[in-house]
């Protein structure tokens, strides 16, 4: 156990004093216990300073208030009133930049809140709005610190307003790595990005034996919010690793793609890939035949710098893909659909990622490039009465909102209403390019004949022979390649071994892009 060092008054000895507070200074940083760190060891986890170690850059982190203590009394408070309050905040760099931090300290209280260490939370995210620099909050906290009641219920609202008050303007990013139950998980909820790490992190409003009593179904933590329920089903955590390093080293290249703030643009770097590398690989990843599946991934890995992509929400909704990623050095935000899950078409959770996606790179004046192969909207009564219309609403207001570069490449089909959403010339993209393979449609071929078609195939001798020779005609008149072309609806249908080298010359044309915005407080998107 570690004996607790208190102040004792001033004598006069300067050099005592000093030797005094050298003391402090160390207790504070080993914590409150041997027996506390070997117990946070045991599960797994890291300790706080450990954490705050790994995200910033070697000798680097400046503390602020370490020696903040509680001021409550009562419920057995008054006899513990350890430094730091059960949180460490500071700022360092990541890879030379600034980095604001916080870090509960499961340790002391379990990382509960309470004021002090609310207030020291909120001085901190004070200090990353007036600085202009990413905040990352380390999270390994059990709620509201129930002796100090209302107070610490306060403290969260404060947190939550400056979450809000700094979303679009400093990037915020929540690291869970530990238990977040209550009104705990609504920060990490209004931030731009949440890592999690499987089997020691936990996110939900009510827990297990609150479900259980009120209806009657019986879960683990981890099976009612852990890592793995929130990266795939309710989409609510962004990355999910195995283990805290690897975890936190993902949070330092996410922090390598981003502004410091949504005053600048994000960080260039040296470039050794060739921007005019040709993608001779590209002729055979797309399939002709727009009904054969393939990785979008591989596409993507063709064309960006080296092959390398971070891919935000890569478990949740699988058929569209979002991911940062660097074309000749620059950062882009890439959206395509995955025609190998649910053939790429947009549904209500597509609609929900790509739009959070795109607003997230509007705000932070990353350009955005899109690749379609889309055959429209899932259909369904699920997805209807589930608010398709509403959700798909989402992505074609973040597109037309977003004032970054914007480029789209249609590399297959792009029918209806998707083809419209997925940042089309007609809802502002700067510059749309299609492949020869491009097939821009109101529907499939197929369907339109039947539609279209429908009496003279129903009076033919061969409806089928008829049917294909329809099927024929509508796809030569209007489905070739080059029928948007010659109407201006794409700018120009460019060899696909070109891709790279005509999008990276079109992103540094539009680099100095300005786009006046009209009057307004902010606009009413749909919900």
């Amino acid at each position: 156990m570690t004996t607790m060092i208190e102040a004792t008054p001033w004598d006069g000895d300067a050099y005592g004093r000093v030797a005094e507070l050298r003391a402090i200074r160390e207790q504070v940083r080993r914590g409150p216990s041997e027996r506390a760190t070997e117990a946070q060891h045991a599960k797994g986890k890291l300790t706080a300073r450990e954490r705050i170690e790994l995200l910033l850059d070697a000798g680097s982190f400046h503390e602020v208030e370490p020696l903040r203590r509680h001021r409550a009394s009562g419920f057995g408070l008054e006899a513990r009133r350890p430094y730091t309050d059960g949180v460490i905040t500071g700022w360092g760099t990541v890879h030379g930049r600034t980095v604001f931090v916080y870090a509960h300290d499961f340790r002391i209280f379990g990382g509960a809140l309470g004021e002090a260490h609310a207030q020291k939370i909120h001085k901190i995210m004070d200090k990353a709005i007036a600085a202009g620099a990413p905040l990352v909050s380390l999270n390994d906290g059990a709620g509201a610190r129930i002796q100090e009641g209302v107070s610490a219920l306060a403290g969260y609202g404060g947190i939550f307003q400056r979450n809000t008050r700094a979303s679009g303007v400093i990037p915020q990013i929540s690291v869970m790595l530990g238990p977040c139950a209550g009104g705990a998980a609504y920060s990490p909820a209004l931030t731009d990005f949440v890592f999690m790490v499987r089997e020691t992190s936990q996110m939900f409003i009510t827990g297990p034996d609150v479900v259980q009593a009120v209806t009657g179904e019986k879960v683990s933590q981890n099976g009612l919010g852990g890592a793995d329920v929130h990266a795939e089903t309710s989409g609510v955590a962004h990355f999910a690793y195995d283990d805290e390093g690897t975890c936190i080293e993902e949070v330092r290249y996410l922090l390598s793609l981003l502004p410091s703030n949504n005053r600048q643009m994000p960080p260039a770097v040296d470039c050794q890939d060739p921007a005019t590398r040709r993608g001779d690989a590209l002729l055979s990843l797309v399939p002709v035949d727009g009904s054969r599946p393939y990785d979008m991934r591989k596409v993507i890995e063709e064309i960006v710098d080296d092959g390398e992509f971070l891919e935000v929400h890569e478990r949740w909704a699988t058929n569209i893909i979002c991911a940062l990623s660097r074309l000749d050095g620059q950062v882009v935000g890439i959206v395509a659909n995955q025609p190998q899950t649910l053939a790429g078409v947009l549904d209500i959770e597509a609609s929900e990622k790509a739009a959070r996606f795109v607003q997230m790179c509007d705000a932070f004046n990353i350009p955005i490039v899109t690749l379609l192969d889309v055959p429209g909207f899932l259909p369904g009564v699920d997805q209807e009465h589930g608010g398709i219309i509403r959700h798909g609403a989402k992505l074609l207001y973040a597109y037309c909102n977003a004032t970054v570069p914007r480029i789209s490449l249609i590399l297959r089909k792009a029918y209806g209403g998707a083809y419209i959403v997925m940042d089309s010339q007609s809802i502002g993209a700067d510059l749309t390019y299609a492949w020869p393979t491009n097939e821009i449609a109101v529907m499939g071929a197929e369907g339109a004949a039947n539609v279209i078609f429908r009496r003279q195939i129903a009076e033919a001798d061969d409806p089928d022979a008829m049917r294909a020779a329809m099927v024929k005609e509508y796809k030569s008149e209007l489905m070739h390649p080059y029928y948007a072309a010659e109407r201006g609806l794409v700018d120009d249908v460019i060899d696909p071994v070109e891709t790279r080298e005509v999008l990276i010359r079109s992103l540094a044309m539009l680099r100095t892009k300005h786009a006046d915005l009209p009057s307004r407080k902010h606009g009413n998107p749909p919900t």
